[in-house]
């Protein structure tokens, strides 16, 4: 059997939205890092929900408690985000992901300890057409990158930022026998599994429900007076062509996504990735990487 096309989920899917609301044109790509055999990043499309979800990759060595993957995960995830939608059109994306998440735990069969601090977990990035408006939710570091006829507005979750910028002063102030980069890597990691899903530290889709009600969410307007004309919903794999790399502004990303297509932007950032390490903030020197273009507007 052949190689698998590494690039899985890119592609164009219109769809009529109901009654007189614009029409909401998607194209989506998602690319696993390079020589990584499977993707811990997931797009989908289903109906009016658009979702971009990135896996947290567990770092050689250390256990879960679960028999499952950051890969089985996100596709459970996101399937059950979007059955939990269909089930419920009008409830907010926060309980809808809530029930997502509470059904996970059930896909689990069982079988895994979910109480444990490295269980599978997961960001969230989620756009939902609704009529007269788009509602949106975002959870943990996948940004959302939005365009109204009036500005540019990125939705941000930088709880996890602040947490790791907190992990490495308290690396760098341990004492000087233990400057092993191992030793403080491995102590930040096991630090960091602590504080997820704590009031004190940040917030990611993995076990508990409780999780969804602390989302940042929202809703723009698809008519009149400061329309949303395009939006992006971004793995940070793709989001550091702006954040790390400093490629280009917002506005330059969605033109690019625009133009050059999903697959495009995150072509862009694999350059970037191989000619230009030293401005990655990250440990891994490549991620996966994902990118869905939600386009609104009249057709033609």
């Amino acid at each position: 059997m052949g190689a698998p096309d590494r690039r899985y989920a890119t592609g164009s899917s219109p769809a009529r939205a109901v009654g007189q609301a614009p029409l909401m044109r998607v194209r989506s790509a998602s690319d696993p890092a390079p020589g990584r055999p499977e993707n811990e990043d997931v797009v989908f499309r289903l109906g009016p929900l658009v979702g971009v979800l990135d896996g947290a990759t567990v770092p050689e060595g250390f256990d879960t408690g679960c028999v499952h993957g950051p890969a089985w995960y996100v596709r459970h995830l996101a399937a059950r985000i979007g059955l939990a939608v269909a089930a419920r059109p009008g409830a907010t994306l926060m309980s809808s992901l809530a029930a997502a998440i509470l059904a996970v735990r059930a896909d689990h069969g069982g079988v895994c300890d979910l109480d444990h601090p490295g269980t599978p977990s997961s960001t969230v990035c989620l756009l939902r057409e609704g009529g007269d408006r788009a509602d949106y939710l975002v959870l943990c570091d996948s940004p959302l990158v939005l365009q109204t006829d009036r500005e540019i507005e990125v939705v941000t979750d930088d709880r996890l930022e602040t947490a790791l910028a907190d992990l490495r002063r308290a690396a760098a102030a341990l004492p000087g026998d233990e400057v092993d980069p191992t030793v403080r890597f491995r102590r930040a990691v096991s630090v960091q599994r602590t504080r997820m899903n704590r009031t004190h530290g940040y917030w990611a889709a993995a076990a508990d429900p409780d999780a969804a009600y602390h989302a940042v969410t929202g809703a723009v307007p698809l008519r009149g007076p400061g329309a949303l004309r395009r939006a992006a919903l971004l793995s940070d794999g793709a989001s550091c062509a702006v954040e790390q790399f400093g490629l280009f502004d917002w506005a330059g990303l969605l033109e690019v996504a625009a133009v050059e297509g999903p697959e495009g932007l995150i072509d862009r950032v694999r350059v970037a990735e191989r000619d230009h390490p030293d401005r990655l903030r990250r440990r891994k020197r490549t991620d996966d990487a994902s990118v869905a273009l939600c386009e609104f507007g009249p057709v033609g």
